[in-house]
């Protein structure tokens, strides 16, 4: 599952190509759209399979995806017409780039303006990539790394014959291209097969952060300069299928927004028990996973060499676990298992028979349903903390998702390790989302500042925000120095990454007026290294206590150079010793996990939302179509029972699959010869060059066309922010 919060109102979801029940445009859906307000959601037609597809925020506040799988039909088999199924209805999304641009609740959602724009025929990345990782620039251009060419566990052979042209794409590329080819990155061949959604960080520099395998570098993107940095400790694997949770530290003026990268969990199984592309060569769900956890400043800004830290470990291993970072500056980790790997099989080099499979596909055990909250400027020792946090009884295993709300809350939804629908193993296809409430909601009084800009420079003028002495109680001028002002991008979402997420403090001084009114005058954000080009939410926090966020453009809105400004020049703090706030001190609530929630109930942090699937095209798509309520619930309470619902033919995996192998074929796998979603094999498809018809879209004038006439080439360096596209429009044609 993958997510991205589009604007305040709406959560945008993608699936992978599999028989959900609710359907769109005559075949089951793979994607919606989510009202946060409503908690209803809408199926979205996407037209290729964007399973484990890369993603990432365009400047001007759209979304990009990136790749995917082959065209697959039920139970993960290859599209009865090579590049297409028909019965799925998915194209080849394995060179597909899917433009978004987010609407709101006042706009008709049914305009193409709304819609997904997906047709590779005009708009297609150079090589195909499956499992690659998206990181934007400083321009809001996006550099693209890596990735599967077909399917696989790990991206290698046994034996090891990397390269491995046919399987492994150990290329990287932009978007847009601008006329940049798709060049070969040592590094890929360096950490082959394990180096699937490489973890990749800009950096102040303008250089990037790359980490697979056990592998560390700073890379000159535009020279193809590789630096090596030292191996990762303990050699534990971080990047899927070990799928460690790891995340950027916020940047802050203390820090002097230099980058710190934490790396927690995965998994250290020896080098040869990962296997290959078609299975591990262990039982992987008896092997714990890592609770380790790793720090590291690329570029130290006292001239030593970087090198790794060891951190505080987890309170428990942990493989699929995901870091969110909150409003306040700590991080939660939620989701994942205390066993094993991501991804899913029909065997492994140890279990033969998919029947003998303990865990049904499933690579990993032991469901990690606590949350945990990671302070990073707290003592050594003393950063991980549980307490009181409820456990949630959902298993959140492969293809689990989370991401921040603009309420501050994190949505949590998501898990599938089966090749298609199934309800009926062990670890099931997950419909039911659930909502995590941190600390700081035991808050009755939370900040509403006034004057929050729509978009953020580079530099330039400072701005002043307005809290009004209601939003909090006690001294003032202890208030104001308690008050941060932040920019927080939630990224997009996919296997147990966020790929963009970043928190930037904006300095701020501040004035107290004898009425308690604080006046923030605050700096506009630092440059675009530090934070890139695009949508963010901007947060206001009063001892730890947030505002609701407010989505705001950072940059031009464009792709190209950021215009840039001096750093904004602030005027001295202003204090009033008798200043107070007028807010109840017991509304302001605690810091401390276990405290009384949104509602008032005692001791819950973790809110549920309660329904059962009938089928969609992600489990929020099913919940919504069923009509949902919130439960909050309080700890020590009976969580609602879902209830099952016997899923449409296509897709559902009836009586005794679990206990049918499937003998036979190159891979052991008899009649899924050409299936990638299924048992993780290179794939080999004649129709590679196929195209899916003569259409041309053009995006340059208004809403998205089809134009029936054959193509004049494939543009794979369109630029939507271009003057003008290079395909020249026709006069007659037909809309899809």
């Amino acid at each position: 599952m993958m997510m991205f919060l589009g604007n305040t109102e709406k959560i945008y979801i993608l699936d992978k190509a599999e028989g959900n029940t609710a359907t769109v445009a005559g075949h089951s859906a793979w994607a919606s759209v989510w009202d946060i307000a409503t908690k209803q959601a809408t199926a979205m037609d996407v037209r290729s399979n964007t399973f484990c597809s890369s993603g990432m925020h365009l400047p001007n506040g759209s979304y990009v995806t990136f790749g995917g799988n082959s065209a697959v039909g039920r139970g993960g088999n290859a599209g009865s017409a090579g590049n297409w199924d028909a019965e799925y209805q998915d194209f080849d999304g394995s060179t597909a780039i899917r433009v978004l641009n987010p609407c709101t609740s006042a706009d008709t959602f049914a305009s193409a303006k709304c819609q997904w724009f997906d047709d590779a025929t005009v708009l297609a990345m150079q090589k195909k990539r499956w499992y690659s990782t998206a990181e934007a620039l400083a321009d809001g251009t996006i550099v693209l790394i890596g990735g599967f060419v077909g399917g696989g566990y790990i991206n290698r052979n046994t034996p090891d014959t990397t390269p491995v042209p046919e399987a492994a794409e150990n290329s990287y590329e932009f978007y847009p291209a601008n006329g940049r080819p798709a060049t070969s990155l040592n590094f890929l061949y360096k950490t082959g097969g394990l180096n699937a959604y490489a973890h990749s960080f800009l950096l102040n520099s303008g250089k990037m952060l790359v980490q697979a395998n056990v592998s560390t570098m700073i890379w000159d993107y535009d020279k193809n300069i590789e630096t090596p940095l030292p191996d990762m400790p303990g050699n534990v694997v971080r990047v899927y299928p070990a799928s460690g949770a790891v995340a950027m530290l916020p940047l802050t003026p203390s820090n002097n927004y230099n980058p710190t990268v934490l790396f927690c969990g995965g998994n250290n199984m020896p080098e040869p028990a990962w296997g290959n592309y078609s299975f591990p060569a262990i039982n992987t769900w008896n092997y714990p996973a890592s609770k380790d956890c790793q720090r590291l400043t690329p570029e130290p800004l006292d001239g030593t060499a970087p090198a790794y830290e060891a951190d505080d470990d987890m309170l428990e291993g942990r493989s699929m676990g995901q870091f969110i970072i909150l409003p306040d500056g700590k991080l939660l980790v939620v989701n994942g298992a205390l066993n094993g790997t991501a991804g899913y099989a029909h065997q492994t080099g140890e279990t033969i028979n998919e029947s003998d499979m303990p865990f049904g596909m499933s690579l990993a055990s032991g469901p990690v349903g606590t949350p945990a909250i990671y302070d990073p400027n707290a003592p050594k020792g003393q950063r991980w903390t549980n307490a009181g946090f409820d456990t949630s009884p959902i298993a959140r295993m492969y293809h689990s998702s989370a991401m921040l709300l603009p309420d501050a809350s994190v949505l949590i939804a998501g898990s599938n390790p089966n090749v298609d629908v199934n309800t009926s193993t062990v670890f099931n296809t997950e419909y039911r989302a659930e909502i995590f409430y941190p600390p700081y909601f035991s808050a009755k009084v939370r900040p509403t500042p006034s004057g929050i800009p729509t978009t953020i420079s580079y530099g330039g003028d400072p701005f002043d925000i307005t809290i009004p002495a209601s939003n909090y109680a006690g001294s003032s001028n202890a208030a104001a120095a308690n008050t941060t002002v932040v920019l927080l991008r939630g990224g997009f979402t996919t296997h147990a990454m966020n790929m963009g997420q970043r928190y930037v403090q904006l300095n701020n001084t501040y004035t107290v007026q004898s009425d308690g009114t604080l006046v923030l005058h605050v700096a506009q954000a630092p440059n675009p290294n530090v934070l890139q080009p695009g949508p963010a939410l901007f947060f206001v926090s009063i001892n730890g206590i947030p505002s609701n966020g407010t989505l705001v453009i950072v940059g031009s809105g464009n792709v190209g150079v950021q215009p840039t400004s001096a750093a904004s020049v602030l005027r001295d703090n202003v204090l009033v010793d008798s200043a107070k706030g007028t807010a109840d001190g017991a509304s302001v609530g605690s810091d401390k996990p276990g405290s009384t929630t949104k509602d008032g109930g005692s001791g819950s942090n973790l809110g549920v939302i309660i329904g059962a699937a009938v089928g969609g095209a992600a489990l929020i798509g099913l919940i919504a179509a069923l009509g949902v309520f919130i439960a909050r619930r309080r700890k020590g309470s009976k969580a609602a029972d879902s209830t099952a619902y016997a899923m449409a033919a296509g897709g559902q995996m009836g009586s005794g699959y679990r206990g049918r192998p499937f003998a036979g074929g190159e891979y052991g796998h008899g009649g899924r010869a050409g299936s990638v979603a299924s048992s993780f094999q290179p794939l080999h498809r004649p129709t590679d060059s196929d195209t899916w018809n003569g259409s041309t879209a053009n995006l340059s004038q208004g809403p998205y066309r089809d134009d029936a006439f054959d193509p004049r080439g494939i543009s794979t360096e369109y630029d939507p922010y271009g003057s003008s596209t290079r395909i020249v429009p026709q006069p007659s044609g037909h809309r899809y």
